[in-house]
């Protein structure tokens, strides 16, 4: 994993003009296609992340993208209120609402019937950060002896991120895999810089204390 970002840097690295804004809110469609073009490269890396496991290598984040596109066509007209504090978080808050639609179309019936099984076996599923969270890490470790072992140790990992406060899990998320900044975080989750800040130490501190009770995750994974 990558080095910790510095909590207090908020760069807009795109350096969008205020120009290209004003024509978006004025209803240019060809601005907005430059503005989506510009965050494109962050947007694909959330939906890579949160792409669910088991649509990995059948769903082509491009093609999430492009509906994603279309839908913020469609609502061009409330960019205005919603969009120009920050565009970036209102392309986000689409993109994240077509992954939405598209785990509900795709695994929507079968995660129902697996989580029925779950809760009769074992408690409550494994959420979908939980999961995204698992399938990454595990993505550092080497080629396990085994595709049992590989199973055995994605199956401990997911059990215990669910077992990691649910802001503190989705936190860790947003500014260590999609590589938001503070500002930005705090705006999706809606609280101060401050704390969302705080929360992302406390975050990084938790994910290494679960490591660490699976030896052979702590031997290959730095989150930090």
């Amino acid at each position: 994993m990558t080095t910790e970002p510095d909590p207090s840097t908020d760069v807009d690295p795109e350096g969008v003009s205020q120009e290209l804004i004003d024509r978006v809110v004025h209803g240019d469609r060809s601005a907005l296609a430059e503005l989506f073009s510009i965050y494109r490269p962050r947007l694909w890396r959330m939906v890579n992340f949160r792409l669910h496991g088991s649509l990995q290598g059948r769903i082509d984040p491009d093609d999430v993208l492009q509906d994603a596109y279309l839908s913020a066509v469609d609502r061009i007209g409330h960019f205005l209120s919603a969009a120009t504090s920050s565009p970036f978080i209102w392309f986000r808050m689409i993109v994240n609402q077509t992954l939405i639609e598209l785990h509900r179309k795709h695994i929507g019936a079968e995660k129902r019937s697996a989580n029925r099984e779950r809760s009769i076996n074992s408690g409550p599923a494994v959420d979908s950060t939980s999961s995204s969270l698992a399938f990454h890490l595990m993505a550092q470790l080497p080629s396990p002896s085994s595709a049992v072992q590989k199973i055995e140790l994605a199956r401990q990992l997911e059990v215990a991120l669910q077992g990691m406060n649910d802001i503190d899990r989705e936190v860790l998320t947003l500014r260590h895999f999609e590589e938001l900044s503070n500002s930005e975080t705090a705006r999706v989750l809606g609280m101060s810089e401050q704390a969302a800040s705080a929360r992302y130490v406390r975050a990084l501190k938790r994910l290494k204390q679960i490591l660490e009770l699976i030896p052979d995750l702590a031997a290959n994974v730095r989150p930090s």
